[in-house]
C-alpha cells in the first residue's frame, strides 16, 4: 500500500486533521501567552513551567513559597515579580509603574520605585492564591493608581497641599508633630492621634472613644502618623488602647510588641538584624530616647532603598514638626552607622 492510498483512510484522515488542528491550537497559545509590555496580569493559556517549590496557577502566574518570613511570591509568564504576600499579613507589595519621591527642601535622596503597597481584605495564607477573594482583589489592585501606603505618608510632608472630601473636612496635607511644649526638650509635645488631625471624636474597636484636642489640630505624632495612613486613609483596623487585640495600637512600643501582622525580628534590645527581610510599607520601631534599651519609642514606615542605596524610612518627629523622610536631627536610614540605625530595634508587617 502506498502512502496515498494510507492517507485515503478514513481513521488516518482523522488522526492527521487532528494534528494540523493542535498546530492551530499551540500556535494560539502561543500568542495568547507571549508576555504583554503592559503592567497590567498576562493571562495565559499554556507554555509556562513552574519552577522547583512553586505552584503554576490558573492565570499562568508562578506562586512561589520562601521563607524568612513565610510569604508567597507571584511571578508572571515573562519571569517578572508581581506581588508578595507574608503569611498572617494583609499588607501586599505590588509590582507597578515606577515612581519617585522626594523632599528637596530637607534631602538629596530620592525613592525610585516601582513597588505599590496595599491592603488585602483579609491576612494571607498559603494557597489563597486558589480563593477568589484574592484573585478579584488581585486582579483590581494591580489596575489600582489611586495613593497606596508610600504615597499617601508623603501626602504629610512639609508643604504636601491640603485635600479635603466633600464637606469640606480636611483630610491631608502639611501634618506638625505637636503643639509646641517648652517641658519638651525636643520642643513639641507628643500625643496627637489621627483623630487630632481630623478635629473629630473617634470610637475604637475596643470600644473607647477618642476625643481631639483643639491644640493638636493638624498634627501627628509617630505612631499617629502610622495610624492615619493604614487605618483612617486605608482602613486597617484601630485601638484605642495599648493592649492586645484585633487592630493596631495606638503606641509605638505597643506596636512593635503586642500589634497584628507579622514580627519580622526579635527585639533583642540591640540594633535589629535582618535587614534582607524588609519590604517597602513595613514598620519600623526604634529606642530613640535614653530609657531601657529595649523599649520602644519611635516608629516609622520603611520606604525602600534611595538612590544612594541606603535603606531608608519616612516618620514623624519632634525635631523635624511632622512626617519626614528628610536628614535633620540625623539621616533617617537603617543601614550603616549613625543616630537612626544604631538605634533600630525592630520590624513589623501588618
Amino acid at each position: 500500500m502506498d502512502y496515498r492510498t494510507y492517507l485515503r483512510r478514513p481513521t488516518v484522515l482523522l488522526t492527521v486533521a487532528g494534528f494540523a488542528l493542535l498546530i492551530v491550537a499551540s500556535a494560539i497559545i502561543y500568542v495568547v501567552a507571549r508576555p504583554s509590555p503592559s503592567d497590567q496580569p498576562v493571562l495565559t493559556l499554556g507554555g509556562a513551567k513552574a519552577a522547583e517549590g512553586s505552584a503554576l496557577g490558573a492565570s499562568g502566574y508562578t506562586y512561589h513559597r520562601s521563607t524568612g518570613p513565610d510569604r508567597t511570591e507571584i511571578i508572571d509568564s515573562s519571569g517578572q515579580p508581581v506581588a508578595t504576600m507574608t503569611d498572617g499579613a494583609r499588607t501586599v507589595q505590588l509590582n507597578g509603574p515606577s515612581r519617585t519621591f522626594e523632599e528637596p527642601r530637607f534631602t538629596d535622596a530620592k525613592i525610585d520605585t516601582n513597588v505599590w503597597v496595599r491592603l488585602a481584605p483579609q491576612a494571607w495564607h498559603a494557597g489563597a492564591e486558589q480563593e477568589k477573594w484574592f484573585t478579584d482583589w488581585l486582579v483590581a489592585a494591580r489596575q489600582d493608581r489611586s495613593p497606596d501606603v508610600l504615597a499617601i505618608a508623603f501626602e504629610y510632608v512639609d508643604g504636601a497641599p491640603v485635600k479635603k472630601d466633600n464637606q469640606g473636612q480636611q483630610y491631608s496635607g502639611d501634618a506638625s508633630f505637636g503643639p509646641p511644649d517648652p517641658l519638651d526638650p525636643d520642643g513639641r509635645a507628643e500625643r496627637s492621634d489621627f483623630y487630632d488631625y481630623l478635629e473629630m471624636p473617634w470610637t475604637f474597636l475596643d470600644g473607647k472613644l477618642g476625643m481631639p484636642d483643639p491644640e493638636r489640630k493638624l498634627s501627628l505624632d509617630c505612631s499617629g502618623f502610622l495610624r492615619m495612613v493604614y487605618g483612617h486613609r486605608l482602613g486597617y483596623p484601630l485601638r484605642g488602647s495599648n493592649t492586645p487585640g484585633e487592630g493596631l495600637p495606638r503606641r509605638a512600643t505597643a506596636m512593635a510588641a503586642v500589634g497584628p501582622g507579622v514580627q519580622l525580628m526579635p527585639n533583642s534590645g540591640q540594633r535589629a538584624r535582618g535587614m534582607d527581610r524588609l519590604l517597602p510599607g513595613d514598620l519600623v520601631f526604634f529606642n530613640a530616647q535614653p530609657i531601657p534599651s529595649g523599649q520602644i519609642d519611635h516608629s516609622g514606615i520603611y520606604l525602600g532603598l534611595d538612590d544612594g542605596g541606603h535603606h531608608r524610612f519616612i516618620s514623624s518627629r519632634s525635631q523635624t514638626d511632622g512626617p519626614t523622610m528628610g536628614d535633620l536631627s540625623g539621616v533617617p536610614i537603617l543601614d550603616g552607622t549613625g543616630y537612626w540605625p544604631d538605634r533600630w530595634r525592630t520590624a513589623r508587617r501588618l
